[in-house]
């Protein structure tokens, strides 16, 4: 594979995040709502396409747990199967509830539905305290220390050697720019504001292509490998393909959420142009 660039996503790429991001929805509804999905209900709604950002999926699994409380009767696959049949995302996720609940069933569970105490809790738990004061700018009610220390590198040095001696490196991630800083900082990989894109940076967010077509545009290249963990990772590769007359290989690794031989079938029907046990098992492919 003849690439000119490389731009890799930072969750299940360069950090594990099971037991930091994913844990932090499971005890957000947890901790706000009594009830919670489980860590096979997370990766169903990532399956599902549009929720690359974990605040949105907590948002998400939140309607379908107060959803059950008011008699919605799908399980949470028919639920997440139905988002996905209705485009992906949190708004596809508030269609199926509206069109599966009465009126006033549905007006109770927006009434309990409160997403700005989700992310509250949700980024205390993430960052713990000290970081949530400081990052947020607000104070905790929740004495936390932070998933976040909890994030195996999965990048090895010798890697990022390879793959920055050889070409230039960005990074593409739903991630804020604070926390992608405290990830790139941990995994070792140094990538300038202007090769990087964050949550903060382009309000298009995955699969949307534009930001890895700016990237492109910015190492001025003609062919451009893109590294993910997620379907919306090969899509975001897909749809810059389709809209950009560069070539765009999307690559998916089973560090993340998806893995196994189940893993690859996905990523090969998303168009993976290739799929890695792991981000070091890149350079090779690059050879």
């Amino acid at each position: 594979m003849n690439v000119d660039a490389i731009v890799l996503d930072v969750d299940g790429v360069l950090v594990d995040v099971e037991n930091s991001y994913r844990r932090a929805i499971i005890e957000t509804l947890d901790h706000v709502y009594g009830d919670t999905i489980d860590r096979d209900g997370i990766q169903q709604f990532k399956n599902a396409g549009g929720f690359n950002n974990d605040w949105e999926l907590t948002d998400a699994a939140a309607l379908y747990v107060l959803g059950c409380r008011e008699g919605l009767e799908l399980s949470l696959a028919q639920f997440t199967d139905a988002i996905a049949a209705t485009g992906g995302g949190l708004a596809a996720a508030r269609t199926v509830l509206g069109e599966e609940l009465t009126p006033a069933d549905r007006e109770r569970v927006f009434a309990t539905w409160d997403t700005d105490r989700i992310r509250a809790v949700f980024q205390q738990l993430y960052l713990g305290s000290d970081r949530y004061r400081e990052i947020e700018d607000a104070e905790p009610d929740i004495d936390a220390p932070g998933y976040v220390h909890d994030e195996p590198i999965l990048i090895e040095d010798a890697t990022i050697e390879a793959l920055t001696d050889r070409f230039p490196v960005g990074v593409l991630t739903g991630r804020p720019a604070a926390e992608a800083e405290i990830a790139l900082d941990r995994a070792g990989l140094d990538a300038p504001d202007d090769h990087r894109f964050t949550m903060d940076d382009w309000a298009g967010g995955k699969p949307d292509p534009d930001a890895l077509c700016t990237l492109a545009e910015r190492f001025d290249a003609d062919a451009v490998a893109f590294v993910g963990d997620m379907l919306d990772d090969i899509q975001t590769a897909v749809n810059a393909a389709n809209a950009d007359a560069r070539t765009y290989y999307g690559i998916g690794v089973l560090t993340g959420g998806l893995s196994g031989d189940r893993g690859r079938d996905l990523y090969d029907e998303a168009g993976a142009t290739a799929v890695l046990d792991s981000v070091n098992d890149l350079p090779a492919l690059l050879s």
